[in-house]
């Protein structure tokens, strides 16, 4: 379908994010065309100013728009105990249930030989300086339940082990107020590998 050209332009635009096909972004292309023109340039200022000014923490490698981001930066949480995430978006959700005190390591991604992604092309040899550096002593990795972040987690693991670091793994299995008929068959194993004492 034809489209004048500053349209079709904001609509590839919009279907260069994830979860956005071409009918969605013809819908937010009318919208914002729709828009005040105020509400657009603050639109598009939000979006510039986030790409220029956020960076990643000189530290744990979180988002921030400082040199050290205010995780880093509090002196209340236990700086004894590092969650080793994928990406920033695990820091925020982690964050969200408030119960861990500790500090945070975001990798950037996981190992992914298939995507030619290997352990320094994520944020691996910044996590081992750290553990030189820093009174570590327990290490949590919560990498994705997948192929790529069991693989990062036991890559992980076996270079921590030498040096006396407890590492674990968060656990998997059946999510609170699941059914076991409906849970496929690697969940079950996984929530029965994770089994406790009750």
């Amino acid at each position: 379908m034809y489209y004048p050209e500053p349209i079709s332009k904001l609509i590839d635009s919009f279907t260069k994010l994830p979860g956005i096909g071409p009918k969605t972004a013809v819908r937010l292309a009318f919208f914002v065309i729709e828009m005040a023109e105020d509400d657009v340039l603050e639109f598009a200022k939000a979006l510039v100013s986030a790409k220029r000014e956020l960076t990643h923490c000189s530290i744990c490698g979180h988002i921030t728009d400082q040199e050290v981001c205010s995780i880093c930066q509090d002196g209340t949480r236990d700086e004894s105990i590092i969650c080793v995430v994928e990406d920033p978006k695990d820091v925020i959700a982690m964050e969200k249930m408030k119960e861990f005190t500790g500090r945070y390591h975001v990798l950037h991604g996981s190992i992914s030989p298939m995507d030619g992604i290997g352990p320094d092309d994520i944020n691996v040899p910044d996590l081992l300086h750290r553990l030189k550096d820093e009174k570590v002593e327990e290490i949590i990795l919560a990498t994705n339940p997948n192929i790529e972040g069991e693989a990062t987690a036991m890559y992980i693991s076996r270079l921590v082990r030498p040096s006396g670091i407890r590492t674990t793994r968060i656990a998997h299995g059946l999510p609170v107020g699941g059914d076991l008929e409906y849970a496929d068959e690697v969940t079950l194993a996984k929530s029965l590998e994770g089994r406790r004492d009750v």
